[in-house]
């Protein structure tokens, strides 16, 4: 039995006091329900619609990538970011004469 649950009705958690699902119980997760994501998709969806009943004020779609959202991603995939990267100059214009 993994020490990381959660700890209601805040969802932090028991283990190691970040949101839950927590990192590690996200990577136990997937290891358990490694040949069923549909039934992890469940199990986490009965959690978020838990979760929303207690923290009325937490916008859905937060609530829906802690929950559910992160299930979706391949496990080494890297984290959408939101912060934009300035495009590289094309190389024409960095071999401007001097």
């Amino acid at each position: 039995m993994t020490t990381h649950g959660p700890v209601l009705p805040i969802w932090s958690c028991g283990g190691c006091d970040l949101p839950w699902p927590c990192p590690t119980r996200r990577r136990e997760l997937r290891a358990e329900y490694a040949d069923a994501p549909v039934s992890l998709a469940l199990y986490l969806g009965a959690y978020l619609v838990q979760a929303a009943e207690d923290m009325p004020w937490a916008p859905a779609g937060a609530l829906h990538r802690r929950f559910i959202g992160w299930a979706r991603q391949p496990p080494d995939a890297p984290q959408r970011s939101t912060a934009t990267v300035p495009a590289e100059p094309d190389r024409h214009e960095r071999q401007q004469p001097g």
